[in-house]
């Protein structure tokens, strides 16, 4: 049922104007005091209330008045108020509008005229609407254009009445012979929408009659011709070979709206390679030449949808693709980059490569704030590129190694980590690797990259030389020793009282004194000296990055320092023939690690050495002392056999991600397939010929064969009233992004009709109906389908309840049933999604919601817990399989999901097997929204029990 879409305005009800109020206004001459009585009595419609007692006011003091604003809040007053009684009869008062309408009709201000007309338009009463025909008639030939638009609109609005088509029998001729002389580019739009929507056969003869000339036509009725295009070609797919010709002569317009539906349009309707090419070449160029981010967005979208369904066509335009990066916006070029590094291949990765490094080049510039985020995308896409194609590793590697001191750490962070992988997986490249390291190691200052780059100098320095560069580099960066001295000096320097504040104390002989910061002194002597506390020693200008690290407390880096001096002090005893060298060099290692122990447990430190670092460094410090053949094996190859065994697992990974994205449809053996090449070619275009082909290649391998699975099709069947009741309800529940459609079958079980039946619904959440209930009749023991819209605006549990109520026509008082809840699950919101691990970390530090969950279920195995709660949450689990296999009582694994809003859901999952065979420990869930938190949480604690 069409009914006209109204606007809820807000109005305070707690001070309503008072009819006689408005009634008084509106008797009087004070046009303005009439303005705003008219104004009170609309908004008081808008809130529901009827006040007829005005209705009689307005006709008498209202109609006559010639004031332009008044007479439009009256057609807004006449567009309000109820027209008809209960049984859907005009009310006879209405008769008393027809005059002052045709009167408007007639008048001499074409405003007037023009705003009665479109007042026509949302008039559905066929009885107020029939007198007025011969006056809207007369108004298409009126001089002014405005009047013209507005009566085509009319004709249209009452013809499409019921029994409109009987007011005007021959509209459609009338208004085709308007549409050939019309020269106003509005009412020729408003013509040529009316054939198409009465008359559909003499629009479409029209367009094919003036093809020529369709290019030059204004910009809305090419808009309206493509609408036409696409709704006949669904109707009359045969015939949409002559169409699709018009579509590519428009693809050429001046309008960059037509030009995109233009791409739209051929892409629903062809899938031959020339037509989509033309669509995708249409997107690129507005890509560039459109300033609106979110113009550049959407159009993204469209070029990923075709990337998805030919990808083959795309990879030709992926130059044409990245342009798009030239934008500052970083979610345009995050979205570029993704849809670039999809279309790589063989062919076009040299090309690809070259412009991420001139763009990475672009970022040292520091003009924009966001160059350091910027390089860090632009990294991690090279990285995806040389991981895929090893070959351009070489290109690159040595430009990105520039930026291992950048400031940015996340993007530091990411080249190294790209640097670890590629010298593994290339062998040729790992000598100018360790040489570019080595000498540019002195530049890295960040903690985090720090480590990774020491482990690759311990793990691929393989020659004598790389390893005395890599020992000597250490070294070098570590500063002279000791990290710290107790200093004694008769009068505290400059110096020493901006490092560490000194005091004094009278000592006598060998006797220890505690002095005012807690630290010990002794003295042999019995005299009056000045003792400074432990100073930490900053070591001279060229000490390096490694010392500045130590002395701020990073004992963990300490611990990683040790184990590579440790590697490389056991590969140099393999490549060292003289052991007079190789123990010079143990003793300085052992050297090195004491005095990080020492600076360790000092009051010179910010804070004591951690239990692990310290006891990581005094294994190495055991291990040099009593070298073996054994530990030797363990330590010079286990160890990057792991980590080969990371990146073979990571990259099977991938590519068990990437056959899930690939779409696997299958065919029928008794599908009808329509073999082209044995039709008659005659008069058919190479576009025509090549559509052909995609279709039968789409019949032959199932694409056109995508009906919804009805098993999972009735499972989302809710039945919302009992067997017993009256009336019988059920829903089909559709969610869908942002919509959820609600599918009611209404059975009516009695032997008699119901009156006024009505389905009433409410919600509760972040849930809100997009229509007013409305009423309908049901026949004795006869069914129909309601249909409810329903918007949702975040990932919240939502609950829709509410009744149906109905009238029979014995009794006229109104019955109530009482619906069940529906429950709108947020595991219809969420999918899940993929993420790096330091992307993870990054937002879980940053998002300030937690819901913690402690782990209460009856499962006794970890692994199948994890799977349950994979399972049960839709979520995707990160971390590697390798990390969770084994029996040892205690699992940690982080998962990860997308909602469909865009926001991201982190959970981590920190169990541990008691003693009894039961399983404790939490479920903490993250997120940036305090929505998606509580709902998950919900959603957990009721899942985890058990398998159910």
């Amino acid at each position: 049922m069409d009914k006209s879409s109204t606007l809820l305005v807000h109005y305070d009800k707690g001070t309503p104007a008072v009819a006689n109020e408005i009634k008084e206004a509106l008797e009087g001459n004070d046009v303005e005091a009439k303005v705003d009585a008219m104004k009170k009595a609309v908004m008081l419609l808008l809130n529901g209330e009827t006040i007829p007692q005005l209705f009689i006011t307005i006709i008498r003091y209202v109609l006559p008045s010639e004031d332009h604003t008044i007479q439009k809040l009256l057609l807004l007053y006449l567009e309000l108020i109820e027209k008809t009684d209960s049984k859907g009869k005009v009310l006879p008062e209405m008769i008393l509008i027809c005059q002052n309408l045709r009167n408007n009709l007639q008048h001499s201000n074409e405003y007037i005229r023009g705003v009665t007309l479109r007042f026509l338009c949302r008039m559905k009463e066929t009885e107020i609407v029939e007198p007025l025909t011969p006056s809207v008639l007369q108004n298409l030939e009126h001089r002014h254009p405005f009047v013209r638009r507005n009566a085509i609109l009319a004709i249209m609005s009452i013809y499409k009445l019921p029994h409109g088509d009987q007011l005007f029998v021959d509209a459609p001729e009338m208004i085709e012979k308007v549409l050939s002389t019309e020269q106003d580019p509005s009412a020729k739009r408003n013509a040529f929408l009316m054939l198409f929507t009465c008359a559909e056969e003499r629009a479409v003869n029209y367009l094919l009659s003036n093809v020529d000339k369709v290019s030059d036509w204004n910009e809305s009725l090419q808009m309206v011709v493509l609408e036409l295009i696409r709704s006949v070609c669904k109707t009359k797919p045969a015939e949409k070979g002559k169409y699709i010709k018009i579509i590519i002569s428009l693809l050429s317009a001046t309008s960059s709206a037509v030009i995109y539906e233009c791409a739209g349009t051929l892409v629903s309707l062809s899938s031959a390679p020339t037509a989509i090419r033309a669509a995708a070449n249409t997107y690129c160029q507005l890509l560039l030449s459109q300033s609106d981010n979110n113009v550049k967005l959407i159009l993204l979208d469209r070029l990923n949808e075709l990337k998805a369904l030919h990808r083959e066509i795309m990879v030709e335009l992926i130059i044409d693709v990245l342009r798009a990066l030239s934008s500052p916006n970083l979610d345009i070029r995050r979205k570029t980059l993704d849809i670039a590094l999809e279309l790589i291949t063989h062919h076009n990765i040299n090309e690809v490569v070259q412009m991420l490094k001139k763009e990475v080049v672009k970022t040292q510039s520091g003009e924009l704030e966001k160059n350091g985020e910027y390089r860090q995308m632009l990294i991690q896409a090279i990285h995806a590129c040389a991981v895929k194609f090893p070959e351009v590793a070489s290109t690159v590697v040595h430009l990105l190694m520039d930026f291992l001191g950048d400031s940015n750490v996340a993007s530091a962070l990411d080249v190294v980590v790209f640097v670890r992988e590629i010298i593994e997986t290339n062998p040729k490249l790992r000598v100018s690797i360790i040489t570019r390291l080595l000498d540019t190691f002195y530049q890295i200052r960040a903690g985090k990259v720090c480590p990774c780059a020491l482990w690759i100098i311990g793990e691929y320095c393989l020659s004598l030389s790389e390893v005395e560069s890599g020992i000597s580099t250490i070294k070098q960066c570590l500063g002279e020793l000791p990290f710290y001295s107790v200093s004694e000096e008769s009068e505290p320097t400059e110096t020493s009282k901006k490092i560490q504040p000194t005091s004094s104390a009278m000592v006598s002989s060998r006797k220890p004194v505690i002095l005012a910061d807690g630290t010990y002194a002794t003295q042999s002597a019995a005299s009056e000296t000045t003792f400074s506390s432990p100073t930490v020693v900053q070591g001279s200008l060229t000490s390096g990055n490694l010392r500045a690290l130590l002395l701020t407390g990073d004992f963990f880096l300490g611990a990683v320092v040790a184990c590579t001096l440790t590697k490389l002090v056991l590969r140099l005893e393999e490549v060292q023939s003289s052991n007079t060298e190789v123990n010079k060099t143990v003793t300085q290692a052992l050297l090195i690690m004491v005095s990080m122990l020492q600076l360790g447990q000092s009051p010179a430190s910010p804070h004591p050495i951690d239990n692990d670092s310290y006891e990581r460094i005094v294994l190495c410090i055991k291990l040099l002392c009593h070298r073996n053949d054994e530990m030797k094996k363990i330590w010079l190859e286990s160890c990057r056999q792991s980590f080969v065994k990371m990146i073979s697992e990571k990259q099977l990974r991938e590519m068990e991600e990437l056959k899930a994205k690939t779409q696997t449809t299958h065919a029928q053996p008794d599908d009808l397939i329509d073999f082209f090449h044995l039709k008659s070619r005659k008069g058919m275009s190479q576009l025509e010929l090549e559509d052909q082909v995609q279709d039968d290649l789409k019949r032959a391998t199932g694409e056109f064969t995508k009906d919804e699975n009805d098993a999972n099709k009735l499972n989302r069947i809710l039945q919302l009233t009992g067997f017993s009741d009256p009336v019988y309800a059920e829903a089909y529940v559709t969610v869908h992004h942002y919509d959820i459609a609600l599918e009611v079958t209404v059975i009516n079980r009695t032997k008699e009709t119901l009156q006024n039946l009505c389905l009433e619904l409410a919600t509760m959440g972040d849930l809100k109906l997009v229509e007013r209930p409305q009423n309908y009749s049901l026949a004795a023991e006869t069914s129909m389908q309601i249909k409810a819209n329903i918007k949702v605006s975040s990932t919240e549990t939502g609950v829709i309840f509410g009744n149906i109520v109905y009238e029979t026509s014995n009794v006229m008082e109104r019955n109530v049933v009482v619906l069940n809840d529906i429950h709108i699950d947020i595991m219809d919101y969420i999918s899940p999604a993929v993420c790096s691990d330091v992307a993870f970390r990054t937002m879980w530090a940053e998002f300030e919601w937690e819901n913690k969950v402690a782990v209460n279920t009856t499962i006794q195995n970890e692994r199948e817990f994890l799977d349950h709660i994979i399972k049960s949450t839709n979520m995707k689990c990160l971390t590697a399989p390798s990390a969770i296999e084994g029996e040892c009582g205690f699992l940690a694994a982080n998962l990860y999901a997308k909602s469909v809003f865009g926001e991201d859901a982190l959970v981590n999952v920190s169990i541990e097997k008691q003693t009894d065979g039961a399983l404790s420990g939490y479920i903490r869930i993250r997120s940036k929204t305090q929505g998606i938190a509580l709902s998950l949480g919900d959603k957990i604690t009721l899942k985890q029990k058990g398998s159910s």
